[in-house]
């Protein structure tokens, strides 16, 4: 099995092209006059801005957002002291997990030089090129002196990783765990085994939380550190020396409340283990092998909490939970350091946000986890809000400490900003949002169960973009809830119907017969599908006005909801039938997409009423909708009854709707490309590239969307239902929570504006 890993891991690292890194340019590179402005002589007017004002760096270069992973590979992982040639893979490593988790652009540099000095003098020379330094594998005692040198020579972030990165993570989780077990850090004794870089910063760490460092005992490889010793010492480890008599871990061990290795594997015997204080905290950290393994150590100790380093087990410390974020609010406010009030604030942020609930995202990557507990005292790598958490609670940390160069003054746009990092669709939809969450709706979740749906609901809640009726049934929903450790409360945080026992099932099916006696439903059938049908109770509850909207379709087939809405709630006056829209988030730009589920062979009257509403949809998000009406044709190449449709829609139109930038019929290529359609049609009503495309078939829009969504590694917002009699949106079985929550705030503005024009 290693060996076939090996193999994959090779192949991995030699697909075209080799390696995991590349440089690529942010700014357009398309004409002469982008390479002058880019290069000479246009470069020249940002040298002398520099030149002023040093500050100036940071706007007009990369610096703000550059940071430096260097090693000169004298501790490579488990591998040792390979060199800096062989550890340039884990360099290039850790930079694309700054550029994953956090947007850091990173160059590695691997350095040739053992010798302190020489290698402070070549890290301290690149200052200028870069936003911050992150020192990886550089073997102990000399990582010590090596950070503590450039820290006074230089007046960025200096941060070694395998130190404080470690000793942040191991603080964030110990500090969860002594609240689940009820004691304090200045009251509990620590036993360490290991003394090298990254089992010192932890010790260091865990003092500057509170831990006093007379209840700290360290011991490695020569037995314990006490006061007098002389073999196998340095400064850094002297520095936790105690008197006493005890010359080995299994003598200092008992009555220990915390076990922190960072050694070797197997120096935890169980009989040690039996010998801690009541509910131990064991913090196996030895790669690939702890010092004992979890089902050991729980066989003697069931009360044991217990942290590897290992991913196949619960309370995985991993750096990749800190170091991306730590430098990202570093970095967005000129830190001139990274210091301990920083370093506290990141391992507060990290133990807090473990005590959130468990995202969609989190349980995809790892299987359902349960909430906050003895087996999840930290976040896992891929939630998604540690960037939204941590960077502030450092950039904050900065400020207040003093060595914030640009502070922040507004961190509600920070926030944001980092928000539109983590979900593409943050910057679309911000107009969407403010206005929500001006005046929240009532909006009813027809699939109430579900879990998407719950984890939507907490957010919901959480931001105050609705006010939710969730439509299941009272157990399950309560179990649920439970399960995902979600902080919802039945009857407080949202209304809850329950098909089994709410008693206005009654109002309901007879309103249903009502509504559809004369298209064959009799009395006892719309009893049963009032019991049974989610969608039709959700609908109901809109229509009888005891909801503002309804969110349905995450389980199911689409066309199956929809007919629901149909019979329920209807069309607007003013159109013949629904239709819908997506929202396609794309590198190159936002674009709108119709019909994709709805419309087989629109006629050209329902292309130009789709248009319409279509164009009133995409005008909620603050976006001009410039609309192209695509075809095989171009301009009247061709004669086709497709062709027609859509050039006659576009005549209709411009009649009905001259105030619409539209344009067609015309290619794909014609609508996106304006310098071809200019050569093609100079005459085009169309102005720029066209970014709400109206397809001449279902098959054609969906194909379309789907390819993009696919190829363009789109973000999708929809399916938008348009044209219902009051609000209503049908989603697909493949939206994720975080789209339930855009469409719900979608939901809530259009209830707003159907409750506006109501009013007259």
């Amino acid at each position: 099995m290693a060996e076939n890993f090996d193999d994959e891991a090779l192949n991995y690292h030699r697909m075209a092209p080799p390696g995991k890194l590349s440089v690529t340019a942010t700014k357009p590179m398309a004409n002469q006059r982008d390479l002058s402005l880019a290069y000479s002589p246009g470069v020249a007017a940002a040298c002398r801005a520099i030149v002023d004002d040093p500050k100036e760096a940071a706007s007009v270069t990369a610096r703000g957002n550059l940071v430096a992973v260097i090693s000169n590979g004298t501790a490579v992982l488990g591998l040792g002291a390979i060199g800096p040639l062989a550890s340039k893979p884990v360099m290039e490593g850790k930079a694309v997990l700054f550029k994953k988790f956090a947007g850091i652009d990173v160059f590695d540099i691997e350095v040739d030089e053992r010798e302190v000095e020489k290698f402070c003098d070549i890290v301290a020379a690149l200052e200028p090129t870069f936003g911050g330094v992150n020192l990886e594998d550089i073997k102990a005692p000399e990582c010590f002196e090596i950070e503590r040198r450039l820290k006074e020579r230089m007046n960025i972030p200096v941060f070694h990783d395998d130190q404080h990165g470690t000793a942040i993570i191991v603080s964030a989780a110990v500090f969860n765990a002594l609240e689940l077990v009820g004691k304090k850090f200045e009251d509990v004794r620590i036993v360490c085994s290991g003394a090298g870089a990254a089992a010192l910063a932890c010790l260091d760490m865990l003092v500057n939380m509170g831990a006093r460092r007379e209840n700290v005992t360290v011991c490695d490889i020569a037995g314990v550190v006490y006061d007098g010793r002389v073999d196998e010492m340095d400064p850094y480890k002297a520095r936790y020396a105690q008197k006493t008599e005890c010359r080995a871990l299994s003598e200092v061990i008992e009555g220990a409340d915390v076990f922190l290795g960072l050694s070797a594997p197997g120096v935890l015997k169980p009989e040690m283990v039996e010998r801690m204080a009541p509910d131990p905290l064991i913090f196996a950290l030895a790669n690939p092998n702890p010092e004992i393994w979890p089902e050991d150590a729980r066989a003697v100790r069931p009360d044991a909490i217990l942290a590897t380093g290992r991913s196949d087990y619960p309370n995985q410390v991993n750096n990749v939970l800190c170091f991306p974020f730590l430098f990202r609010g570093a970095l967005d406010v000129g830190a001139t350091a990274i210091n301990e009030e920083m370093k506290v604030a990141c391992a507060k942020a990290i133990a807090a946000l473990a005590r959130r609930e468990v995202t969609e995202v989190v349980a995809k990557a790892y299987g359902e986890i349960g909430g906050f507990g003895r087996e999840h005292l930290i976040p896992k790598p891929f939630d998604l809000r540690l960037i939204l958490e941590v960077a502030p609670a450092v950039a904050k940390a900065a400020m207040a400490s003093g060595v914030a160069m640009r502070p922040i003054e507004d961190f509600e746009a920070y926030r944001q900003r980092l928000s539109q990092f983590v979900y593409r669709s943050g910057t679309v939809m911000k107009p969407v949002f403010d206005r929500a969450m001006q005046n929240p709706k009532r909006v009813v979740y027809a699939e109430g169960e579900e879990a998407r749906v719950l984890r939507a609901v907490q957010v919901v809640v959480d931001d105050g973009v609705a006010k939710p009726i969730l439509i299941g049934r009272r157990q399950v929903v309560q179990n649920r809830i439970e399960r995902l450790g979600l902080r919802l409360r039945m009857d407080e945080d949202f209304e809850l119907c329950d098909p089994e026992s709410d008693p206005r099932y009654k109002t309901y099916w007879t309103t249903y017969q009502q509504l559809m006696g004369r298209k064959g439903v009799s009395p006892e059938f719309a009893r049963e599908v009032v019991r049974t049908r989610t969608t039709v109770i959700g609908a109901l509850m809109v229509h009888l006005g005891e909801a503002d909207a309804l969110i349905a379709g995450t389980v199911g087939q689409f066309i199956k909801h929809l007919k629901h809405v149909r019979d329920i709630i209807g069309c607007r006056p003013e159109a013949k039938d629904m239709s819908t829209l997506n929202m396609l988030i794309l590198d190159k730009g936002v674009y709108f997409i119709a019909d994709t589920q709805v419309s087989y062979e629109p006629s050209a009257d329902e292309l130009a009423e789709m248009v319409e509403l279509s164009a009133e949809e995409v005008s909620r998000f603050g976006i001009q909708p410039k609309i192209a009406l695509l075809s095989h044709s171009n301009f009247g190449v061709s004669d086709t009854p497709s062709a027609r449709r859509m050039r006659e829609a576009v005549r209709l139109l411009q009649e009905r709707r001259p105030d619409l930038e539209v344009e067609g019929e015309m290619h794909a290529d014609t609508a996106l490309d304006p310098d071809l359609r200019d050569f093609i049609f100079p005459d085009s009503k169309l102005q720029g590239s066209a970014n709400l495309l109206i397809m001449p078939s279902l098959d054609a829009a969906n194909i379309a969307y789907n390819t993009l969504k696919v190829l363009g590694d789109g973000l999708s917002v929809g399916p938008i239902l348009v044209g219902a009699g009051r609000p209503a949106h049908v989603l697909t079985p493949s939206v994720t929570a975080r789209g339930i929550v855009n469409m719900t705030a979608l939901a809530v503005v259009d209830a707003q504006i159907y409750e506006e024009r109501a009013a007259g």
